[in-house]
């Protein structure tokens, strides 16, 4: 996920967008047609489909901030202001209160 639609200075939520119901749904049909040599690979397919699918809502916002944490080299502490700026240079349009949040979501969930 690049980004999470509805933060901005003027907006404090957060809209998550998830499709694993829409990839669940082809794998389980690309099952249902597949041949017994293609079936392995479209079983461990649609496990990993259902384990992250059942990743809840505040755990994808996490490790969203953690992946935008990367993205601008921070490995300090994610619990420190210096976590929240970072997480503000890496996303601009973040106001400080969502900033905030999410950091708490990341360190409320970690690795």
């Amino acid at each position: 996920m690049s980004g999470i639609a509805g933060l901005n200075k003027k907006h404090n939520f957060v809209l998550l967008v998830r499709d694993a119901d829409v990839v669940a749904a082809a794998l389980r049909q690309a099952l249902s047609e597949a041949p017994s040599e293609e079936r392995p690979g479209l079983e461990r397919a649609m496990a990993l489909v259902e384990s992250t699918a059942a990743v809840t809502e505040t755990e994808l916002r996490a490790r969203w901030v953690r992946s935008r944490w990367a993205a601008v080299g921070f490995t300090g502490d994610i619990s420190s202001v210096a976590a929240v700026r970072a997480l503000r240079k890496a996303e601009p349009k973040l106001s400080l209160l969502a900033a905030v949040e999410l950091q708490k979501e990341a360190v409320a969930h970690p690795e």
